[in-house]
């Protein structure tokens, strides 16, 4: 009895602690209340466990206290362009560079002032810090003048409260947005202060050029010795597992590829241990596929108008022979409309819709490391060739063809 209920209990915890794990990596920021709280109390619960699984399989930092959960995650590769900051809107429109700089803007404000702040103040101090002579060099300007630029700062903001950042006290940002109202937030200052995850602060980094200051930005201490070179190497590549679609072998450098090969089974073993995730192990590289079909901001197949363009071009795009262009993309969806139009969206079918149905889907495809554009269009990649659809094959059992025999005459 005594065995049986320690292996229950045992069990309860492994999927617990596998929960807990999933949940982070869902959403890297957990916050105490709100729609997580239950993810929130379950990495609270197993901290310390899955602190030293971060911190040593993939060099992620995790800070817990009592109003959020931190996982400070850095990609493996830092030129990935397809996961952008998105509205926290249903459309989930992506960030412009404006809105960046509107977000960077609104933090450094944030950090300096109060424990609660009106947005109209936020904006105040926003306008003054854009007239900065670097931001104006670089073609920053913001003076709050016309109604697109409020829009942004609003979208600004309310993905601060959906990051836990800011909480509302009263108003709404539509009446700012229109000039007859203001809204009031209190600064969640811990948050604020968890939010960025990086090395180094940006304030000591000097370095020129974008991807200069982003190296620098999550740059490790110096390697010295073999151990250190290894577990680098072992870090960024449990990291490209967890968050990329695919590992294709030749974007690896000669000692990653050489350490991967060597162990790959330990390290897609660890993976699947702590978050359930199955490798698919190919010519071309790995695929840590979710069963549950929830570790991902990206979804293939989906419903929908867009989901179904999006399948129909896969195929279209697996079975082509080298680079298919754009206007190639573009007449196919036209010619599909007349036969799948039927089940479309009205908008789908209008003339000129094809470019944007394109964009999506390639946007989507690109997300997913299944294709990639280049100067002549759009190439398929490796894992892009499992939506292939051959010809048609029928096979009859052999039961049914010994009966059609029999009723030969």
């Amino acid at each position: 009895m005594t065995t049986s209920l320690s292996e229950v209990l045992d069990s309860r915890r492994a999927a617990e602690l596998h929960k807990a794990a999933r949940a982070l990596l869902k959403e890297p920021l957990l916050l105490a209340r709100g729609p997580r709280t239950d993810g929130y109390l379950l990495v609270r619960r197993y901290a310390a466990e899955l602190r030293d699984w971060f911190d040593r399989n993939a060099g992620w930092s995790l800070r817990v206290d009592a109003e959020s959960a931190r996982l400070r995650k850095t990609p493996g590769t830092l030129a990935e362009p397809t996961h952008p900051a998105r509205e926290a809107s249903r459309a989930g429109v992506p960030f412009s560079r404006r809105r960046y700089v509107l977000l960077c803007l609104a933090l450094a404000a944030l950090e300096r002032g109060e424990a609660q702040i009106a947005l109209g103040r936020l904006a105040e101090q926003v306008v003054l810090d854009a007239a900065s002579p670097h931001l104006t060099a670089a073609g920053v300007e913001f003076t709050l003048e016309r109604r697109e630029e409020r829009l942004d700062l609003a979208a600004v903001v309310r993905l601060l409260l959906r990051y836990g950042v800011l909480r509302r006290v009263a108003g709404d940002e539509d009446a700012y947005v229109s000039g007859v109202g203001d809204v009031l937030y209190d600064v969640e200052r811990r948050v604020l202060a968890g939010l960025l995850a990086a090395r180094h602060g940006p304030s000591l980094i000097d370095a020129d050029g974008f991807d200069e200051r982003l190296e620098a930005l999550t740059a490790e201490s110096a390697l010295d010795s073999d151990e250190l070179r290894f577990r680098a190497i072992r870090q960024k590549l449990t990291r490209r597992l967890l968050d990329d679609p695919v590992l294709y072998y030749d974007e690896l450098t000669d000692d990653e590829l050489a350490y991967l090969t060597r162990q790959r089974a330990f390290l897609t073993a660890r993976v699947s241990e702590l978050t359930g995730l199955v490798p698919e192990v190919r010519a071309e590289g790995i695929a840590m596929v979710d069963p549950q079909d929830d570790l991902t901001d990206v979804r293939m197949p989906e419903q929908g108008t867009h989901g179904h363009v999006t399948l129909l071009l896969a195929e279209h795009l697996a079975t082509a022979d080298g680079e298919v262009s754009r206007g190639e993309l573009e007449h196919r969806v036209r010619a599909l409309a007349a036969v799948h139009g039927a089940f479309w969206s009205k908008s789908a079918k209008q003339p000129g819709a094809e470019g944007e149905l394109v964009e999506l889907a390639l946007a989507k495809l690109t997300a997913l490391g299944l294709v990639e554009r280049t100067p002549g269009g759009v190439a398929a990649l490796p894992a892009l060739a499992r939506y292939a659809v051959g010809e048609t094959v029928v096979v009859e059992s052999a039961h049914r063809t010994s009966q059609r025999k029999a009723q030969q005459p």
